[in-house]
């Protein structure tokens, strides 16, 4: 029985707490109004009649409570997450978009907020390989790579449904849009870093149209060459055009050789020929004023003068020879002097005779004694015929 209700042998209703002669109060009774009491709040106490019911319900309803406060803690403490500095969360608040928050200590409530975690500076990678045509109807393979990062979050988690199947499809369109206006010789060749920048341009386009929040940081042509099946002829046609490279480069480093070499020729044979020309003006100079002084010594004394003449005329050219000959004036005998056998060596070049010990001067002696011999032999000749 409650301590309100009325009876018990007392005509006024028994306080717990006090009044009367009850005595100490009772702890017990006091716990289970207390029980009573939290129990209504939640519902509780409503069945049974008798005097235990409504304890068993005001227990059965702080238990719920306990629970109820234990989970409602729990669900609050799971709604805390750390973002890192290259993170952004994006939140959906019961399906739509809520918000994108930066890094930090963050907090949603779980079951009504979808937190989506996105990397926002991590290099991504996607490589894909293709065989297509190009301008001039050959077929390439090219192997290409492409380097980005996720620039928007939202439009990344939100606007497409497969954003990086959207960019294999994007990447494949603008690869094979830029080969198609380009030959296989470039494409194969020097052409590929500029395929690249245009790939990634118009991949780019294609990817803000789609709004995939994507960004690319890069494209590289890892590899462009002929299908396997060409691949021989095609090797043909590669060193060929290299023997034409090493043949130009050799007739270009032949040129360079003998262009050089032809004008310093030419230079050097204009230069001989100024020489020459400034040489025999020199001398046809040195010989008219030769000739000038040796007017004026001939009108001097003109005798002197041409036997000097004569002399140095005939040394001039005997001096090369080893055979005189002389002619009698008033005979028709010629005598011939074999200056070889007179002269020990004669037949001896200048050089040797040089080495001999035999110089000019000597030779000259000799010449001058032997034509004085011949004149005064000639002389008494000549008295010897008069005479008889």
């Amino acid at each position: 029985m409650s301590w309100n209700e009325p009876g018990g042998g007392n005509k006024g209703p028994r306080d717990p707490w006090g009044g009367g002669n009850q005595g100490p109060p009772d702890l017990d009774e006091a716990f289970k109004k207390l029980q009573q009491q939290f129990a209504s709040l939640f519902g509780g106490g409503r069945g049974g009649s008798n005097g235990k019911g409504p304890a068993k319900g005001g227990l059965s309803g702080g238990l719920i409570g306990v629970v109820f406060g234990g989970a409602l803690l729990v669900w609050g403490l799971m709604g805390f997450y750390q973002l890192d500095e290259q993170e952004r969360a994006v939140v959906l608040r019961f399906g739509e978009y809520h918000a994108t928050l930066t890094p930090g200590l963050q907090w949603n409530p779980p079951l009504i907020d979808e937190v989506i975690t996105v990397n926002t500076t991590k290099v991504r990678a996607a490589g894909l390989r293709e065989v297509m045509l190009t301008q001039d109807e050959n077929i390439v393979e090219i192997s290409m790579s492409v380097q980005y990062v996720i620039a928007n979050p939202q439009d990344f988690v939100l606007q497409v449904r497969d954003p990086e199947v959207s960019l294999q499809h994007a990447a494949q369109s603008a690869l094979r849009h830029v080969v198609g206006g380009t030959t296989m010789d470039l494409a194969l060749t020097e052409g590929r870093a500029a395929i690249g920048l245009d790939v990634r341009d118009r991949l780019q386009q294609y990817l803000n149209d789609y709004t995939t929040g994507i960004q690319v940081s890069k494209i590289n042509i890892d590899e462009s060459k002929p299908p396997a099946q060409v691949q021989g002829a095609f090797d043909d046609v590669i060193k060929a055009r290299e023997d034409e490279e090493r043949v130009k480069n050799e007739a270009q480093s032949y040129a360079n050789g003998i262009v050089p070499e032809a004008r310093g020729g030419a230079q050097r044979v204009l230069e001989e020929s100024n020489a020459y020309r400034d040489q025999v003006i020199a001398r046809a100079d040195g010989e008219a004023q030769r000739f000038d002084q040796l007017l004026t010594e001939y009108r001097k004394a003109p005798d002197v003068t041409r036997e000097r003449l004569y002399l140095d005329t005939m040394q001039e050219v005997l001096a090369n020879t080893n055979k005189v000959m002389v002619d009698v004036e008033g005979g028709n005998n010629v005598l011939y002097l074999p200056l070889d056998k007179m002269v020990p060596n004669a037949g001896q070049s200048r050089s040797a005779l040089s080495r001999n010990g035999i110089n000019e001067r000597d030779m000259r002696e000799i010449s001058d004694q032997v034509t004085e011999q011949l004149r005064r032999d000639l002389d008494a000749a000549a008295t010897r015929r008069g005479g008889r």
